[in-house]
């Protein structure tokens, strides 16, 4: 048995941690069993984000002629977008992998890893591999697509998730997406904008569900007029007739739909890699749904094993997976004990348009009993957002009476950047009056946050 004085499980977030503490002169083994990076870099955000931008500038070539613009999109190198981001996303995980293996302090071993007790862990093939042992353990092992073995026939149908779709070397003509989630979101906007026809078929009344539903149902109304939507309908069956795949889905009443594509994408959401960790035998809690549980120092119910990211399920973010791997390296690398924080902590899905959150959406806070107070501004009543033809745009601020932002919602243009104005002022224990009183750069699309504060607090005169 080989010691270390840290073990990382995971090479996704965990490698910060690993980084960190090779740099602190600490001996450690980071176990990945795919490509450095985990699943943002390689499965996730990154290469969606890429491909999504390409699908983003199709569109404003398809928008050009509303602006006076004479422009005409006469193909899309579909393959050569998807191999050049693939490429890209490969030479990075590659060159993580180059350097791991450089570092003096770090052993990387690229394989399985598995728990077999509290402080002991396997490397490489089940009951052959090495043991491994180290007084601390950090479990970033991350999560995984999340597949319902409720539906029949999920076993016998090809079929496609985020991991694979990001990779896809050919434009489907019809792609059914099974899910109403984010993921179902960034990858219609993607494939539509491509030229597929997407059918969407989630269980909810709206498309990201999650979100403000003022939000929500502005995002649904758009899709719904550049797709398919079969919505408030759980899938019960796939079934594939040559190359046809068949989706059989129910309403909560028993009403039955059946739709058909070429391809199928199933996106209903992610699991945490808990059980590929065997977390069992260390003796780590799990919540009902495989999540390891945490206290606010990131440690798990065993002495010496901390958990971030994705697999602890405190956020499932790689922002704020990077925030965790942080007080991680506080905690287990230099000795500290510092709980976790999440200052003005935000979220965005990259879908057309985008989507920003921060905080509490309405009805959370009418749970919590709070009161508070709605202020609202779209984007068509600034100069800029009018020009954009954003007319769905539309920013939503939540304050309480003491002014404390509770939650802030925006669906528009550029969504994912404004939404940083407020995330920075709240972690600097900013109100909603400051934010408000702000002065802003006109005709910046930042005025429409702007304008969502002065709604709420009623300052400043608006002129005739």
């Amino acid at each position: 048995m080989r010691s270390h004085d840290l073990i990382v499980l995971g090479g996704g977030t965990g490698n910060v941690v690993a980084s960190a503490a090779a740099d602190a002169g600490l001996d450690v083994a980071l176990i990945e069993r795919g490509r450095l990076g985990g699943t943002c870099l390689n499965r996730g955000c990154n290469p969606s984000k890429k491909l999504i931008h390409h699908a983003d500038i199709v569109e404003t070539v398809r928008q050009a002629n509303s602006f006076g613009i004479d422009a005409s999109l006469d193909s899309i190198a579909f393959a050569d977008i998807v191999d050049t981001v693939t490429t890209t996303i490969t030479e990075a995980a590659e060159h993580k992998a180059e350097r791991a293996r450089e570092n003096d302090n770090i052993t990387f071993y690229q394989t399985d890893g598995r728990f077999v007790d509290e402080h002991v862990v396997e490397v490489g093939p089940d009951n052959q591999g090495d043991l491994l042992t180290a007084e601390k353990i950090v479990l970033a092992g991350g999560s995984r697509p999340l597949l319902s073995d409720s539906i029949d026939g999920i076993d016998d149908v090809e079929f496609l998730t985020s991991a694979e779709a990001l990779r896809v070397q050919e434009r489907f003509d019809r792609l059914v997406v099974v899910g109403g989630g984010y993921i179902a979101v960034e990858m219609s906007h993607f494939f539509g904008a491509m030229g597929t026809d997407v059918v969407i078929v989630g269980h909810g009344e709206v498309l990201a569900d999650r979100e403000d539903r003022d939000i929500a149902e502005r995002l649904t109304a758009v899709y719904d007029d550049k797709h398919e939507l079969h919505l408030g309908y759980t899938a019960t069956r796939f079934e594939s007739d040559g190359g046809t795949k068949i989706v059989t889905a129910e309403s909560d009443e028993g009403d039955a739909i059946e739709v058909v594509g070429d391809h199928l994408l199933v996106a209903t959401g992610r699991r945490p890699n808990s059980d590929r960790w065997n977390v069992e035998a260390a003796d780590l809690r799990t919540t009902d749904t495989g999540f390891v549980q945490t206290n606010e120092y990131l440690e798990t119910s065993t002495d010496g094993v901390w958990a971030i990211g994705d697999i602890a399920g405190n956020y499932m973010f790689k922002h704020s997976g990077d925030k965790e791997a942080e007080y991680v390296v506080e905690n287990a690398v230099n000795g500290n004990r510092q709980p976790v924080e999440y200052p003005g902590m935000a979220h965005a899905i990259f879908g057309a348009p985008q989507i920003a959150s921060l905080g509490k959406t309405e009805s959370e806070v009418q749970d919590s009993g709070r009161d508070y107070e709605i202020g609202t501004f779209a984007y068509d009543d600034t100069a800029l957002g009018a020009v954009l033809e954003a007319d769905v745009g539309f920013a939503k601020a939540i304050i309480g009476n003491d002014g404390d932002v509770l939650g802030f919602h925006i669906i528009g243009p550029h969504a994912s950047l404004l939404i940083h104005e407020v995330s920075t002022a709240v972690a600097a224990g900013a109100d909603a009056t400051s934010i408000a009183e702000t002065i802003h750069v006109h005709p910046a699309l930042s005025e429409v946050v702007q304008g969502a504060f002065r709604d709420v607090r009623d300052v400043a005169p608006s002129g005739i």
